[in-house]
């Protein structure tokens, strides 16, 4: 278990929650609807809004993860260390989906707060954000999507 993890139990910034299993489907969905509308996004050339988008589509997509073993975050920073522990480490998430979710908050946060954004990013994170989603489905709903 790494030191972040640990920490972010410590601190209830992760923390058990009974109603997980139940909810991680709806957190799916709620994945599977940002991507749609951060693709309609870059259709239009809106791709501030594609960037932010396709963060939350890749945010749901964790949650979706860490609510399917019954824990709940309270900071983004702790729910990627929950995720990377509880799935990538393991060798059941692709590692690089964890640290493109890392990339896709940082280019949230350039786009949102300081307006730096561009289509190639956009683009980037479109094609990642589709993989964490099929990924995460595939864990949850334990069968292949294709």
């Amino acid at each position: 278990m790494s030191k972040h993890f640990e920490e972010c139990l410590k601190k209830r910034k992760i923390k058990e929650f009974s109603q997980g299993k139940i909810l991680a489907p709806k957190e799916i969905k709620l994945a599977e609807e940002d991507l749609r509308i951060a693709q309609k996004s870059f259709k239009e050339e809106n791709y501030r809004w594609c960037i932010i988008q396709t963060y939350y589509s890749m945010f749901h997509s964790a949650r979706a993860l860490l609510y399917y073993k019954n824990y709940r975050e309270h900071s983004h920073f702790c729910l990627r260390e929950a995720v990377r522990v509880l799935y990538a480490e393991k060798g059941k998430l692709n590692i690089f989906l964890i640290e493109a979710l890392t990339e896709a908050k940082n280019l949230r946060e350039a786009a949102d707060y300081y307006g730096d954004y561009s289509e190639t990013n956009a683009e980037k994170l479109l094609v990642r954000a589709e993989q964490f989603v099929k990924e995460s489905k595939e864990i949850i709903f334990k069968k292949i999507i294709r």
